[in-house]
């Protein structure tokens, strides 16, 4: 049921493809149990069914949820599989440009072919001191690991790194290598490190070649031990190489290059130490030119030989070695290029006088003669005789080639053994890390001896891996008392067994070596009939005789048998070895001193030979037998990689994997196929298998419990977490063996977690649907409520308006239809009776002739009717008689059968009566209703006639009306016509005025040009009258000024003035700008000049230590410390006394650079002394340029200070009354609504805003009168112009005149709403101030009742002891309440006793007049001694302090090296050691003695430093001094009588300045002093700081539950649930305010805090952005949210301490914005755009990196597209800004000390006795 509900419809699985080895597809159909095939649709869009194996019926692998792609562990992935990994690494590679990723125990590393900015300083302390797992995957990671368990666990260490060719070895390694060096240091002074980093270059030079797979291949393996002593810093290093490919020196394939060296020295043949190599063009060598590529593109091998020649140089080897090197190197070159011919079949000889055998024989020192004799013979030894044979020329040539590569052999073994000799130490080593780069597993098309050793190596290293990686399982599984059973892993020693067992392939190599006719094939018969049908992983090739596979771990590799005898055996003609063997040149005589035993180099095998002496001592090999030396090169190799293992398995081992991701070096391309072939050829899936095989996904039950906490009911938690995961887990996974209970973990089968994840996801998805639909739901309301609401009020807008608008149209419709109807009316009847009088007209002439017709016409008619009746009668009587007998007869007829009918008809009627009765009724009733309707008709036609004879009378009235109107609007319309007229004659006057206007305001403005330039042609006058004619000037000012007057006013000296006022601010900000920059270098420069004097001082220690004398530190180091001659001297002396041990060289070199650095400390200072000069100039200029403005400014302000100091008493007031009310009440109701406390606040703010409404209507009121008087002004302008201008253009004087009496008053009034706004700012502020203590009071008395609350939710024993925790805090802070009281008390004290002496003087003193007065001569009196004399000396009191020349050891000794900050200088008045010192030296200074003032300033400057240098660590105590010292300097600038630190004096601190000395030299010298102070201050706190950072502004949830737990892999992160031990934010707060509380109560000046904030914020927001960007895990939206509360709550510290103004909100911007951009939306151009314009405080880098790593918690975020990412880089294209990713934490901003004069007056400084300071005499 479980499979199925993982297989449902919409789940995604991975499928083999041919070209992505693994392709994606999404189920279309649910699986059911027996299904033969799923049904898939891929990711194109495309159908397929997918058709399980009826065998095994496995299913496909199941893609992991999207928000686990991209994990930084792919063991933290669910499901644990091939394209699980595979897909992983590519997004990360891909999409994310990340190339490191861990596997469990073993990180991963693919090549990008690019150079990427993730190796600098700032990356390596970055991971310093960090956890593995905290940090993104990376090389330093894996290093700092190493370095960290070496440390912790006493245990060397291994870093192995593995790969094949072009897959990044060589670099990872190296960056281990510089990661030790960089963290570690070096023990000595040698530079060890450096020379650690600086074997990489010689040994790439010499081991390094260009192949078609990379350009910077090593060929050959090396595995280098860093020593470490027991402080784990850096004394030495040993190199072992393996496997160096001597082949290559003679033959290299198409498009590869030999050894570098060879290329750097062809390169450099140009100079003159080269010109006797006798060097050329690489092309014109054989062993350079056959590979057909000799240069590489960026690589200058010019340059890489100088390199090589100075990593040559610090590691020890002088010039005339390196000369003898390259000798050996060219000869080898020339050697190459000798050209052998046949002399017959048999033999062959070189022609006389070859030129390169000449140079050859030159270089190496031999004879020409024996060379050539044995480059073509060799010689044979039998039992009996010794006899020459020649060798045919493919011989001679390969004898020559031989020779060639054990030369280069030998040269390879010489300088590694060398290097080896550098890097030793004498020094004890107490632990190492070794660092292995060797091979990966290869394969190729043919696969020889070389390909053989290497995987044989690979099977090897692998057996190692498997066997810790199980290791650490069963730790894992015995430590936390689970049930353990043995995982089935992949073993390979059956592999190994058949490399190098007895009868192994090795085994039977020797052997048929041994063999006199031993030969390749009848070896491969040997290893056919041993293995072929004994050993499965042995197989032969069906079509090859000469050929066998071994199936490795990795795959099946095909040998080819050919050579593997030849490279076997090593050989080299004895004869060519004795012949260089007696060359005169010695480097080359020392190569081969031990050849006599031996014929073959040491572990070298000829294609790859290696170097087989593990050992660091090389004369162990030496002394072993002949036989020992004469194993074959198989036999070296076995036992020296049998070492290496060992070596191995007694160290930790860390794995490096490098992937090479295209065959192409494409920048960021990722071949899959590849890919693949190498993570299985590596072991990293095995690792995955072996992981998955067991309980791969591990949760703590804290980690399970906040993670699926949502798939728990309120029932099933408990107290015990454990036993709630236990019940939950149960319920929710049904199978027991798929989970274990262990300890402290939960251990899950492969799966498990996706399943809950599932779970968990369906679970958040029902509850975000429901959350989703109520909240639209009530969205959707709201916005409807809102919707009809506006429509109702629009409906009853639009009604109105529509309503308006009808009963208007109506109006206007019927006014219309009247005016309409009498119009109509009047042209209807004028018509009419225009018709009426032409239509009568006509009638009456019609009628008369109608008439007169119709009378001619009856006339006519009368006498024809006459004559028709006549003729008619006749003709009717005719036809009446010939048709009435017709008729008769007819009607006869007719009556008869009418009669028949009617008889029949009455008949019928005579039956039916009652029809004609009802037809009658029916007559009736209509009848009766007609009569009705006439009635009807009748009444209305009467009503009718009556409404019409009242419309007639209507319309009489009505027209009469009309008439009236009508005639009336004909009046009217007659005088529009007039006045339109008149209007017609105004604008025709209005036009003409206009154009008057224009020419005036021409000719004005042609006035005022001339005037402007002749006033720019009077200011050049003037300039140049005041440049060479000063007195001149002055006498013709007035008459300039005369006659600038004549003209009018123009703008010019208001637009100088301003373009002057910008020119001087810019002056100021470019002043301000440098003397910062120089600041930051001269504190720079003070901070290396202390590193060298700290370096000095522990030289001379180390000297004292070897039992060499030297000069008294305290003496005369005191006495030169900053007297710069003295200093010197000082140091050369010493330098002398240590003369007899000590490096003269690096303490000359250290002198040198102590002066160098003086010299540019002193005029650095002299330009800081310039710059400041300039600065306060550039001031003071500003300051009395605005002097007048600020008069006027006085002068009001004075007028408002009687007002304002009454507002204030009030305001103070109103506030003694609100504390005593709210200290009268009761804590848990003082701020309740009714309270007292609560009425006055309320009264109180009240009339506080009363009042501020009264200052705005006064406000308002003022600019009202001044924009009045503004218009005013401008009105009489106006009119003053146009006055001007029509009568006289002479008077243009007056308008001037006004013009400049109105920009007086504009300016007044000006000045005078300044004023007022100002006086507005001052009491919105004491208002703003008042609120603030108001909400602080309501704060606190909230804070109260939250306490009280929860002490009565906690269990009694809890509330106890919080209640008496909350006592002691609050008895602590009423101690220090009256502590300070006590303090002001006892000054007050002291005062009141001074007064009550001088008082009790004066009554002494008039009692003694009025004594004497009164006694006679003869009487006595007593004389009163102590009254008298102790006031005395109060009164010559002087603020001075005297001590004598013996007890300044003592006075510094009390006063600065034992005073500590937390004893004795707590109950201090501040700043009191430094008002003694301060007196000690008035009192030097007073009696005139220079010595003593100098010894007491070097002592107080070396005492501060001894002080500092033993308790640097110490806050307290460098903050004690910062803030004495800075008084010590304060009081020396403000009693030095210069008069600009004398302006805030009293009369009687101005007496006591300085006299005799003028102390600016070590005014300058303490300020740097300070610097030092301060510097170290800052790091006292970065160490403080630096271990909270991280855990409490970005690990530690501040808000609860909004970030979610993602599954971890093997390397757990620290956990954001805060144990007892963790870091929160609350802690960084608490420690900025013990920082901020220490220094006020040390009282350090209030800019010096402000500037060390500055620094703390700095510090804690580029700590937190540097982790940020390199944890992905941190970058997500709720993270954001977690930094923004964050960054508000240090903000909110900023504004309790009143520090929002220092600059340190500003620094935490680039925070901000990095929060911001995690929680912004990421998806359309318009993101981008905002994205752009928000994050100005980051670099472009920052952001794509933020970007790359932003990670989703849960599945309902997104992913940031690369289209994206790609977008926003180009949109920051042109962005000009550095490159760096991470901000630089270590920078200090420059420090500045401003004065701050001290109100304390001298004399009244009392020395408390517990500074046992009674040595010293108040003067």
């Amino acid at each position: 049921g479980k499979i199925s509900n993982l297989y449902a419809c919409c789940a995604r699985v991975w499928i083999p493809d041919i070209e992505e080895v693994w392709k994606s597809a999404e189920l279309t159909k649910d699986y059911k149990n027996g299904d033969a095939s799923l049904q898939l649709m891929l990711e194109d869009g495309k159908n397929l069914e997918h058709k399980l194996d009826p065998k095994t019926k496995n299913l496909p692998y199941l893609r992991n949820p999207d928000i686990l792609v991209g994990e930084n562990d792919l063991t933290a992935l669910s499901y644990l599989h091939e394209p699980a990994v595979l897909h992983n690494l590519k997004v990360r590679f891909i999409d994310s440009k990340l190339i490191y990723t861990y596997c469990g125990i073993v990180l991963v590393a693919i090549n990008p072919y690019e150079t990427l900015p993730i190796y600098g300083t700032d990356i390596i302390n970055a991971y310093s001191g960090q956890n593995m797992g905290d940090m993104d995957p990376h090389i330093f990671a894996v290093a700092e690991e190493a370095y960290k368990q070496m440390a912790r666990d006493e245990r060397n260490q291994s870093i192995i790194v593995s790969g094949e060719s072009g897959a990044g070895k060589t670099v990872s390694a190296k960056y281990a290598m510089r990661y030790f060096a960089t963290v570690s240091g070096s023990a000595s002074e040698a530079n060890v490190e450096e020379k650690v980093l600086a074997s990489n270059p010689i040994m790439e030079a010499i081991g390094n070649a260009k192949t078609t797979r990379n350009d910077n291949s090593s060929r050959f393996g090396k595995y280098i031990e860093i020593g470490f002593d027991n402080r784990y810093r850096i004394i030495g290093a040993n190199m072992r190489t393996y496997l160096l490919e001597k082949s290559r020196v003679v033959f290299q394939a198409d498009e590869e290059r030999n050894y570098h060296i060879f290329y750097q020295l062809c390169a450099s043949s140009h100079l003159p130490e080269f010109k006797n190599l006798k060097l050329s063009n690489a092309n014109d060598f054989l062993y350079t030119r056959q590979g057909c590529s000799p240069i590489i593109d960026g690589v200058d091998d010019t340059k890489e030989l100088c390199t090589t020649r100075h990593a040559f140089s610090l590691l020890g080897i002088n010039e005339s070695h390196q000369m003898g090197l390259f000798q050996v190197l060219a000869a080898i070159l020339h050697l190459g290029n000798v050209e052998i011919k046949d002399k017959d079949s048999d033999s062959s000889f070189i022609p006389p006088n070859n030129h390169h055998l000449t140079k050859f024989c030159e270089l190496v020192g031999v004879t020409y003669e024996d060379m050539a004799q044995w480059l073509c013979h060799r010689k044979l030894k039998t039992a009996s005789e010794t006899y020459i044979k020649t060798l045919p020329r493919l011989q001679a040539t390969n004898a020559r080639d031989a020779l060639s590569k054990h030369i280069y052999a030998k040269l390879f073994n010489w300088i590694v053994e060398h290097v080896n000799k550098a890097l030793v130490t004498n020094i004890k080593q107490h632990s190492f890390i070794g660092v292995l780069d060797i091979y990966g597993f290869e394969t190729f098309e043919i696969n020889s001896f070389e390909q053989f050793c290497i995987n044989y190596a690979n099977e090897k290293l692998q057996q190692q891996f498997n066997m810790h990686v199980f290791k650490l399982e069963q730790e894992e599984y015995m430590k936390e008392q689970i049930p353990w059973t043995l995982i089935d892993f992949y073993d390979n020693q059956p592999c190994i067994n058949l490399i190098e067992a007895k009868m192994g392939v090795l085994d039977l190599l020797d052997e048929e070596c041994r063999m006199p006719k031993g030969s390749d094939d009848s070896w491969a018969q040997k290893l056919y009939n041993t293995h072929l049908k004994t050993c499965s992983l042995f197989e032969k090739p069906r079509m090859s005789n000469r050929a066998f596979i071994i199936q490795h771990f990795a795959d099946k590799v095909e040998y080819q048998c050919e050579g593997f005898l030849e490279k076997n055996k090593d050989t080299v003609n004895e004869e060519q070895i004795k012949v260089l063997k007696a060359s005169k040149f010695d480097l080359l005589v020392e190569l081969f001193q031990d050849e006599g035993k031996v014929t073959s180099p040491t572990g070298q095998a000829p294609g790859t030979g290696g170097r087989t002496r593990l050992s660091v001592k090389p004369d162990k090999n030496r002394d072993n037998s002949s036989k020992e030396h004469k194993k074959t090169v198989g036999c070296q190799f076995r036992n020296s990689l049998q070492m290496l293992m060992e070596t191995l398995n007694a160290t930790t081992p860390h794995y490096v994997r490098c992937i090479k991701p295209n065959d192409f070096k494409l920048a960021f391309s990722f071949d899959p196929k590849r890919a693949v072939q190498q993570l299985r050829a590596c072991g990293v899936l095995e690792t995955i298998r072996i992981s998955a095989a067991g309980f791969p996904s591990r949760w703590t039950y804290q980690e399970f419990f906040s993670r699926y906490r949502v798939l728990m009911k309120q029932k099933d938690v408990l107290s015990d977490k454990k036993l709630t995961c236990r019940n939950v887990l149960e319920k929710l996974v049904e199978d027991q063996d798929k989970y274990q209970f262990g300890k402290t973990k939960i251990f899950f089968r492969a799966g498990q977690v996706a399943y809950l994840e599932k779970l968990r996801a369906d679970k958040l998805r029902a509850a975000c649907i429901r959350i989703q639909k109520t909240i639209r739901c009530w969205l959707a309301r709201k916005k409807y409520l809102r919707m009809r609401d506006a429509a109702i009020t629009i409906q009853r807008f639009t009604r109105g308006y529509q309503a308006r608008c009808l009963a208007k149209f109506m109006r206007r419709t019927q006014a219309a239809i009247i005016i309409q109807k009498y119009q109509k009316m009047y042209v209807a009847r004028k018509r009419y009776r225009q018709k009426q009088a032409a239509a009568l007209a006509i009638q009456t002439i019609l009628r008369a002739y109608m008439a007169r017709q119709k009378y001619q016409a009856l006339l006519r008619q009368h006498k024809a009717v006459i004559i028709q009746k006549h003729a008619r009668g006749l003709l009717a009587r005719r036809w009446y008689k010939r048709c009435l007998s017709s008729i008769v007869y007819l009607q006869c007829c007719i009556r008869r059968m009418r009669a028949r009918r009617e008889l029949k008809k009455l008949k019928i009627e005579a039956r039916s009566v009652e029809h004609f009765k009802k037809l009658n009724k029916g007559m009736e009733n209509k009848i009766m209703q007609l009569q009705r309707k006439i009635d009807e008709q009748s009444k209305e036609n009467k009503s009718v006639n009556e409404r019409l004879a009242g419309l007639e009378n209507t319309y009489a009235t009505e027209s009469e009306r009309l008439r009236g109107e009508l005639g009336r609007l004909r009046g009217v319309e007659e005088d529009a016509r007039s006045k339109g007229n008149q209007v017609n004659c105004l604008l025709e006057e209005l036009e003409k005025l206009k154009k008057e206007l224009s020419t005036t305001q021409q000719e004005k403005k042609t006035i005022e040009d001339w005037a402007q330039s002749y006033k720019g042609q009077m200011e050049k006058v003037r300039s140049h009258l005041v440049t060479f004619f000063p007195p001149f000037y002055s006498s013709c000012l007035s008459n300039t000024s005369c006659l600038c007057l004549e003209f009018p006013h123009s703008p010019l000296p208001h637009c100088v003035n301003q373009k002057m006022a910008r020119a001087i601010a810019a002056e100021t900000q470019q002043l301000e700008t440098d003397l910062n920059e120089e600041r930051s270098r001269y504190q720079n420069l003070l901070t290396e000049h202390l590193r060298l004097e700290e370096k000095y001082d522990d030289l001379k220690e180390h000297i004292s230590k070897t039992g060499h004398r030297r000069t008294d530190s305290t003496h005369s180091s005191n006495e030169s410390e900053y007297t710069y001659k003295s200093e010197f001297a000082e140091s050369e002396e010493g330098s002398l006394a240590a003369e007899v041990r000590m490096d003269t060289s690096l303490t000359l070199k250290l002198q040198k650079r102590l002066t160098e650095l003086e010299q540019e400390k002193q005029s650095l200072r002299n330009e800081l002394e310039n710059k400041e000069e300039q600065f306060q100039r550039a001031r003071a200029r500003d300051e009395s340029e605005f002097k007048k403005a600020r008069g006027a400014e006085l002068e009001y302000e004075s007028l408002k200070r009687q007002e304002l100091e009454s507002e204030n008493k009030k305001l103070k007031h109103d506030l003694a009354e609100m504390r005593k009310s709210l200290l009268g009440g009761a804590a848990s109701s003082a701020g309740a609504p009714g309270s007292p406390a609560y009425k006055v606040l309320l009264d109180q703010l009240n009339s506080s805003c009363e009042e501020l409404e009264v200052r705005k209507e006064e406000v308002l009121i003022l600019r009202s009168q001044l924009v009045s008087q503004k218009e005013a002004m401008q009105h009489k302008e106006t009119m003053t112009e146009v006055a001007v201008h029509v009568e006289d253009i002479s008077k243009l004087k007056d308008a001037d005149e006004l013009k400049q009496a109105y920009i007086g008053l504009k300016d007044t009034n000006r000045l005078l709403e300044h004023q007022l706004q100002t006086q507005r700012r001052s009491y919105d502020s004491e208002v703003e101030s008042l609120r603030g203590e108001l909400q602080n009071v309501k704060e606190e008395n909230n804070r109260q009742q939250q306490l009280l609350a929860q002490n009565l939710q906690l269990p009694p024993e809890a509330r106890i002891e919080a209640s008496l925790q909350h006592e002691i805090t609050r008895l602590t802070n009423e101690n220090l309440d009256l502590m300070e009281q006590l303090e002001k008390q006892d000054r007050t004290i002291r005062k009141l006793k001074k007064q009550l002496k001088v008082y009790s003087k004066r009554i002494g003193e008039m009692g003694a007049g009025q004594a004497e007065g009164q006694t006679s001569p003869g009487q006595t009196v007593d004389e009163p001694i102590r009254p008298v004399n102790i006031p005395r000396r109060e009164k010559d009191f002087q603020g001075m302090l005297e001590y004598k020349k013996e007890d300044e050891l003592k006075l510094v000794k009390n006063l600065i090296l034992e005073l500590k900050p937390r004893g004795v200088a707590v109950n201090l008045i501040p700043g009191l050691p430094a008002y003694i010192l301060f007196m000690c030296l008035r009192h030097a200074d007073y009696v005139n003695d220079d010595q003593k003032v100098r010894t007491l300033l070097t002592s107080t400057i070396n005492s501060i430093k001894k002080i500092l240098k033993k308790r640097g660590d110490d806050f307290e105590t460098v903050s004690f001094w910062l803030a004495n010292t800075c008084r010590f300097l304060h009081c020396l600038k403000q009693y030095s009588g210069d008069d600009v630190f004398m302006k805030h004096n009293t009369s009687r601190q101005n007496e006591h300045c300085l006299s005799n000395f003028d102390l600016t030299e070590y005014r300058s010298v303490i300020s740097d002093l300070a610097i030092q102070i301060y510097q170290q201050l800052i790091k006292c706190m970065e160490n403080t700081l630096q271990p909270m950072i991280v855990s409490g502004m970005l690990e530690h949830e501040t808000i609860q539950g909004v970030s979610g737990v993602k599954p971890t892999g093997l390397r757990k992160r620290t956990s954001s649930i805060a144990d007892e031990g963790t870091y929160t934010l609350d802690s960084i707060l608490r420690q900025l305010n013990a920082f901020h509380s220490t220094m006020c109560q040390h009282g350090t000046d209030p800019e010096l805090i402000k500037q060390v904030v500055k620094q703390q914020f700095y510090v804690i927001g580029a700590v937190t952005l540097n982790n940020l960007l390199l944890r992905k895990d941190m970058c997500s939206w709720s993270k954001g949210m977690q930094i923004r509360y964050n960054v508000s709550q240090l903000e909110e510290w900023l504004r309790d301490k009143g520090l929002m103004n220092c600059g340190a909100k500003e620094t935490l911007e680039p925070l901000i914005q990095a929060a911001q951009l995690l929680q912004v939306k990421k998806k359309t151009d318009e993101d981008a755009e905002a994205i752009c314009s928000m994050c100005l405080a980051l670099t472009t880098a920052q952001i794509v990196k933020v970007l790359n790593l932003y990670t989703p918690v849960n599945e309902f975020e997104e992913r940031v597209s690369v289209s994206f990412i790609r977008t926003i880089q180009t949109r920051l294209r042109d962005r000009c800004e550095s490159p760096q990713l991470l901000m630089d934490t270590k920078m200090i901003y420059p420090i500045t000390f401003p004065f701050n004069p001290s109100s304390l007056a001298l004399e009244t400084i009392q020395i408390p006795s517990s500074l046992n300071l009674a040595f010293l005499t108040r003067v």
